[in-house]
């Protein structure tokens, strides 16, 4: 039988590079937003609404008795009392709660996926890195890992990510895709310390250096710290009762 293929693309900006109307697409964005979608939804969030607008997410938040939150530039979004961090939004905060989320980086690239008509999106980090390898094995359809980067640009985070996901199930997929095999011979390198690799990349001096969010970056790097499936459906990131 033939495999499924897989792919990665390294930023938002060469999207236009692949068909995704009939692959899953794992939004990735390491520092912060699909790490933080990973722990609210870990720690008991009815739901989280991506929005691509600091103004879109005040209105929806405010018409739904929800928590507006979401960051530019790594730091708090102007109007906004919320941020990006995955520290923030423990159980007894967010717990039952709609968190509407803006990012820099990651919700803008899953609107653009929408926008392709992507068959399926769910978000990935290295908090569920678990769940989102188990899910891609399960359904045995094509895959694009996207990086959302940093402004278009390519980083080393999110590629990370991407390889340590090739790395698992690389063995079920047809990979003809030099930024796979690239991606996976990074993480193949880094794997036993990424937390001690983390001071070589530029977004890691952005959010500590200037902000001191270490313990972000820890949780970020750390495997499985919230390992739950989240799923993009009827407008809404959501953790499925049965997926």
């Amino acid at each position: 039988m033939q495999k499924p293929t897989l792919h990665t693309c390294l930023s938002p900006a060469l999207l236009s590079q692949y068909d995704v109307s009939n692959s899953i697409v794992v939004i990735i964005d390491v520092f912060r937003a699909t790490s933080t979608i990973a722990s609210a939804l870990r720690n008991g969030a009815k739901c989280i609404i991506p929005v691509d607008e600091v103004a879109k997410a005040i209105d929806i938040s405010k018409k739904i008795g929800g928590i507006a939150a979401g960051e530019r530039d790594g730091q708090i979004a102007e109007g906004l009392q919320h941020g990006n961090s995955p520290l923030e939004y423990t159980p007894d905060f967010i717990g039952g709660k709609t968190l509407v989320l803006t990012t820099t980086n990651g919700t803008k690239l899953l609107h653009m996926a929408l926008d392709k008509q992507a068959d399926t999106i769910i978000t990935g980090s290295f908090p569920n890195l678990s769940s989102v390898c188990n899910y891609l094995l399960r359904k045995n359809k094509n895959v694009l890992l996207g990086c959302a980067g940093w402004k278009d640009r390519f980083n080393i985070e999110d590629t990370l990510f991407a390889g340590a996901v090739i790395s698992r199930i690389k063995e079920n997929f047809t990979i003809h895709c030099d930024s796979s095999l690239m991606a996976n011979i990074l993480y193949e390198q880094n794997k036993n310390d990424l937390i001690g690799f983390a001071p070589n990349l530029t977004h890691y001096h952005r959010l500590v250096d200037r902000f001191g969010l270490i313990e972000d970056i820890r949780f970020c790097l750390t495997p499985d710290s919230a390992d739950v499936l989240v799923v993009y459906e009827d407008g809404k990131l959501v953790t499925p009762s049965a997926p």
